[in-house]
């Protein structure tokens, strides 16, 4: 009689192994970019970091590189194609193959819909939506050429499900972004095993917040939380690890809520 079940031991106690694989961050100087591209590093990857900042990112190097964590940056404008383009061929370069994308970076300036001007919104579609396509297709090209699948993560928001007064841009944007997810799938999954998916995070600390998590509106926020507080970058280390390894390999086309609950209320 055929087994019920085949499940092999050593695929459970390595199912979430990304050791030896190459990563690409983008967005690696900021807050949520550098968390990843470390945790990346810390689970044994080859990682590739990319943005904007010669001086931020060679910081990063310096300090990843004095852990341990086999590293390199590229200075890159993910929405300018030439500049992906030598940003894939650099990390090919540099470590053979890419198996791993998470798109991390991102721009908002909130705005009322009747004093934003067009050129505000499409520089943050640019910025947070045609950038994606931009990464995710040249990465897609390479990883179809290596023939050994991959795993894209992208890092969109839950304001794509959720409109907001004078985030018209913003959330139309990673609206695109986390449908771009869903179409990028079955473009890829099928017929080349590249699983396409991204995170939903709410608001998290970084530089751009910290007004938040210093004033009034801190309390505000957390009517909305029933985890009781806003994120930290490391909350979503596991989700990307998850959606980067073998543990994921039936999810694709996929946007995955990681925001303390914050679609429940």
């Amino acid at each position: 009689m055929a087994k019920l079940v085949d499940l092999e031991k050593d695929y459970v106690l390595n199912m979430f192994s990304v050791e030896g694989k190459v990563a690409l961050v983008t967005g690696a100087t900021g807050a949520l970019g550098k968390t990843l591209a470390k945790a990346y590093g810390y689970a044994g990857a080859k990682v590739m970091m990319t943005g904007r900042s010669e001086d931020k990112l060679k910081a990063l190097e310096e300090e990843f590189k004095s852990e341990g964590i086999d590293c390199a940056y590229f200075i890159a404008d993910p929405a300018i194609e030439e500049q992906v383009d030598a940003l894939i061929k650099a990390t090919v370069e540099k470590y053979g193959e890419i198996n791993i994308l998470a798109i991390a970076h991102g721009y908002n300036k909130p705005q009322n819909i009747l004093e934003q001007s067009v050129s505000d919104w499409q520089y943050i579609m640019d910025a947070d939506c045609k950038s994606v396509y931009i990464v995710l297709k040249y990465t897609a090209h390479q990883m179809v050429e290596q023939g050994k699948g991959g795993a894209i993560v992208v890092v969109t928001s839950q304001r794509s499900k959720r409109g907001l007064a004078n985030y018209t841009a913003y959330c139309t944007s990673k609206g695109g972004a986390d449908l771009m997810v869903s179409c990028a799938a079955c473009d890829l999954t099928a017929e080349y095993g590249i699983r396409v998916n991204s995170i939903l995070p709410t608001v998290f600390r970084s530089e751009l917040t910290s007004w938040i998590f210093e004033g009034d509106a801190y309390k505000g926020f957390l009517t909305r939380q029933p985890i009781g507080r806003l994120g930290e970058p490391d909350d979503f280390v596991g989700m990307a690890i998850f959606l980067s390894s073998e543990a994921s390999k039936f999810m694709t086309g996929g946007n995955y809520d990681c925001s303390g609950g914050y679609l429940v209320m």
